[in-house]
């Protein structure tokens, strides 16, 4: 069943790029509430936790080191079929294979530089949500 909450973080290289207002205006724009935000940076301890799904994974210090490179900006969105929702207004990771008109097609500069994550399914969102929020911070 899905739920009506997904999590997302705006990547360091969509925020050095200054495109926090613009993301955040398409994410409200397609009906999304914020019910949860914060501008932090990621030390790579932190970074290599949140990722440590990856760990074996060849790329896994390249993602450390990339998401603990600069800002990033946390948030708990809300919306009914959130996760899919969401899924659809980032985009494809690729951003040269992202439909028009979505999030990576339009901030995203590479695969590995694609502007947003957003959770790929409603356990991971209540995962991912949880570990850069509490609930003390929650709405």
């Amino acid at each position: 069943m899905a739920t009506n909450k997904t999590f997302t973080m705006i990547k360091p290289d969509a925020v050095a790029n200054n495109s926090i207002g613009g993301i955040l205006k398409m994410i409200n724009q397609a009906g999304f509430r914020i019910v949860a935000m914060k501008y932090t940076q990621l030390s790579k301890e932190t970074a290599g936790k949140f990722y440590e799904v990856h760990a074996a994974r060849p790329f896994y210090g390249e993602l450390v080191d990339y998401m603990s490179s600069g800002p990033i900006v946390a948030a708990i969105l809300e919306k009914e079929n959130a996760v899919a929702d969401f899924r659809t207004l980032i985009g494809a990771t690729d951003p040269t294979k992202a439909d028009e008109g979505t999030i990576r097609k339009i901030y995203a500069k590479s695969i590995a530089a694609n502007a947003v994550h957003g959770s790929d399914s409603d356990e991971n969102a209540e995962i991912e949500g949880n570990f850069y929020f509490s609930s003390l911070e929650r709405f």
